[in-house]
């Protein structure tokens, strides 16, 4: 009886405990995980927090780039009155400024122009926060000014040692016709001095004449700016027609005038004349030139000069004009020229091509003159070199 009591016992006894104590899901999961109820809060309470400062940055990463945008235009539209203005005009200036004309310095100088004796005076005042060039951090700074009309013509100022603000107050006069003046560039260059090595250039000024109201004189401070490699020098331009008949083979070459050239004497003027060489298979061929027009830098010829060439050999016939600065004592000197022919380019091979396609009919054109060396160069003359005969 006992035995069947503790195994009647035995057998209910583990059904009656679990019916009462059996977990649900959610207690099952955190009973199977050793930490207590209020650790597993926190750690759920700091992952949203952490998903919030998340959410919250990528907002602030998106949105931040429109807002300082609308500040500025709210800033500006809001200034109207003449005190913001005056403070934002000098930021929008220096923003204009790149760093290095900063650096460069300033330079102050007056212009005036003469109407009557067509003379015009430069004042070269001062400079101020210029660039240093020593090491001991000054500069030996002097000024050159000159036009581009004639860059022969350069006048300096004195040196000034070991000084960043240099005071001048020199005048330079340049005789400059009224018909040249809107086509001319005014110059003014800052070097510093050294004695035992090339002078270094600091900045320059280039004040385009055309730019400027010459009927007042004027005085200014401008900015320094870095100095232009090349200076592209006005030459001078010249005008001729071509005239080509196949039938007879004659080429009429009609120089007719130039103008705008170069100033070839000290006093600013020059005794053109011009040269008409015809070029045939890269060969000097035949040549003839003009008479010499004293005094002037727009001289008129209307010469003209007839070749004789077959229309077999017209293709590889090279025009080459040159203008010519005569000169009793020295050598004549080579202002400018140009070729026409199948091999030339631009407006050369536009008027020769133009008078080949209308025979007999004269073919009239302005150009531009070109550097010498660069004329020569794109010919590629052959040279003959007369050698000597051998003795016997």
């Amino acid at each position: 009886m006992a035995k069947e009591a503790r195994g009647g016992g035995a057998t209910a006894s583990p059904l009656s405990r679990s019916a009462p104590t059996r977990p649900g899901l959610a207690g099952g999961l955190l009973a199977g995980i050793p930490l207590p109820k209020w650790a597993l809060i926190a750690v759920a309470v700091a992952v949203a927090v952490l998903l919030l400062l998340f959410l919250i940055c990528i907002v602030k990463c998106c949105c931040g780039k429109k807002k300082p945008k609308k500040k500025e235009k709210v800033n500006l539209l809001s200034f109207s009155s003449p005190t913001a203005a005056s403070l934002v005009q000098p930021e929008m200036e220096d923003l204009e400024r790149s760093p290095e004309d900063k650096q460069r310095g300033k330079l102050q100088y007056s212009l005036e122009y003469n109407l009557r004796t067509q003379e015009m005076k430069v004042g070269v005042k001062q400079a101020a926060d210029l660039k240093a060039m020593d090491s001991g951090g000054t500069s030996d700074p002097y000024v050159i000014v000159y036009l581009t009309s004639d860059t022969k013509k350069k006048y300096e100022t004195k040196v000034y040692r070991k000084t960043l603000n240099p005071v001048f107050n020199e005048s330079f006069t340049f005789q400059v016709p009224q018909a040249e003046v809107p086509e001319s560039t005014l110059v003014m260059q800052v070097y510093d001095f050294n004695r035992f090595a090339k002078h270094d250039i600091i900045g320059e000024v280039r004040l385009p004449l055309a730019s400027v109201n010459l009927q007042r004189a004027i005085e200014q401070w401008s900015d320094l700016a870095a100095a232009s490699k090349v200076e592209q020098e006005q030459l001078g331009e010249v005008c001729f027609s071509l005239r080509y008949v196949p039938s007879t083979g004659k080429l009429t070459v009609v120089v007719v005038e130039a103008r705008k050239l170069k100033r070839m004497d000290s006093r600013g003027l020059s005794d053109p004349f011009v040269k008409v060489h015809l070029i045939l298979n890269r060969k000097k061929w035949k040549k003839r030139k003009t008479s010499v027009k004293k005094n002037t830098l727009s001289p008129y010829f209307n010469e003209v000069f007839v070749f004789e060439v077959p229309f077999n050999q017209i293709q590889n016939v090279d025009l080459v004009i040159s203008v010519w600065d005569h000169d009793k004592v020295t050598k004549n000197e080579q202002i400018g020229k140009l070729f026409l022919g199948c091999r030339a380019t631009g407006n050369q091979l536009r008027h020769w091509s133009d008078m080949l396609s209308n025979p007999r009919r004269p073919v009239a054109q302005w150009h531009s003159l070109q550097a010498v060396d660069v004329v020569d160069k794109a010919l590629g003359l052959k040279t003959h070199l007369k050698l000597p005969l051998p003795t016997r």
